[in-house]
């Protein structure tokens, strides 16, 4: 199974913005909608 540093739930702007931020800073990120 994968694991993930971050699992961000809700995809809006912030949600977005969060994961972005974290996969730039070498997290792996799951981003649910």
């Amino acid at each position: 199974m994968k694991q993930y540093d971050l699992i961000v739930a809700g995809g809006g702007l912030t949600g977005v913005a969060a994961a972005v931020s974290a996969a730039r800073e070498g997290l792996s990120v799951l981003l649910i909608e």
